[in-house]
C-alpha cells in the first residue's frame, strides 16, 4: 500500500470518528436535559427534622396589614415566560406553548390529590408555605423585593402544580391544619414545608412543630 492510500485512509477514519462526535453532540444539545417534571428535591427527611428543631418555634403572628399585592407575584422569569408559566412547563409532561408562553397542551399530575389534568386552567401553582402563612411567621418584616423572591422561588421546593380547588382548598393553613389528600405524599410535603421555613428563617408555631414532627418520624 502507498504512502498516499494509507494517509487517505487514516484521514477517512478521522472524520468518520468526528462526524459521530458532532452528530452525537448535536443531538445532546437538541434534546437538551430531561424535563424535571417536579419541584426540586428538598432535604431528606432526616436533613428536615435537624433543621426543623432549629427554627424558632412562636406564636402566629398577626395578619394585620398583609396582601398578596406585598408579594408581587407572578414575575417574568425568562423571554415571555411568567414564574407560573415556568412551572407548568416544568411540572407538566410534554407540555406545548405559544409565542406568548402559555401553555396550549400538556398534562399535570397533582402530587396532592393524585389527578391528572389537560387543561392548565384547571391546575393552580401553590406556594407549600402560604403568602399569608410566610407573613405571619416573619415575612411581614421583609423588604418588598424580598417577598417577591419568595413568592417567585424556583431554587426551592416552594412551588409546585396542583389541582386548583385543592389549592384553594388549603388556603394559608399550616401542616396542623392542612395536609394533602394522598397520604402517600404527606413525608414529601413536610420536608418541603421544612426546608422553605428553614431557608428563609420562618418561624412556627407549636402545634404546626408537633404535626411536622410527626410526619417527619414517620417517613
Amino acid at each position: 500500500m502507498s504512502d498516499t492510500s494509507s494517509r487517505r485512509r487514516v484521514y477517512a477514519r478521522r472524520a468518520s470518528v468526528f462526524g459521530g462526535f458532532v452528530a452525537l453532540l448535536g443531538t445532546l444539545v437538541l434534546s437538551g436535559p430531561a424535563a424535571e417534571a417536579s419541584p426540586p428535591t428538598p432535604p431528606s427527611a432526616a436533613t428536615a427534622r435537624t433543621q426543623l428543631a432549629s427554627l424558632t418555634v412562636k406564636a402566629e403572628g398577626s395578619s394585620d396589614g398583609y396582601s398578596r399585592d406585598k408579594f408581587p407575584h407572578w414575575i417574568t422569569q425568562s423571554g415571555a415566560c411568567n414564574t407560573r408559566e415556568e412551572v407548568l412547563k416544568r411540572d407538566g409532561e410534554n407540555v406545548q406553548t405559544d409565542s406568548s408562553c402559555a401553555a396550549t397542551s400538556g398534562t399535570w399530575y397533582s402530587e396532592y390529590d393524585g389527578e391528572t389534568w389537560s387543561a392548565s386552567g384547571d391546575v393552580d401553582i401553590d406556594h407549600v408555605v402560604p403568602l399569608s402563612e410566610a407573613w405571619k411567621s416573619g415575612a411581614n418584616s421583609w423588604t418588598t423585593a424580598q417577598r417577591q423572591s419568595f413568592a417567585n422561588d424556583l431554587t426551592h421546593s416552594q412551588l409546585i402544580a396542583v389541582t386548583d380547588n385543592v389549592n384553594q382548598s388549603k388556603g394559608d393553613q399550616d401542616p396542623a391544619e392542612w395536609l394533602p389528600s394522598r397520604t402517600a405524599y404527606h413525608c414529601m410535603y413536610a420536608r418541603m414545608w421544612v426546608s422553605v421555613k428553614y431557608t428563609y428563617k420562618l418561624t412556627l408555631d407549636s402545634a404546626e412543630k408537633s404535626a411536622l414532627s410527626g410526619i417527619l418520624n414517620g417517613c
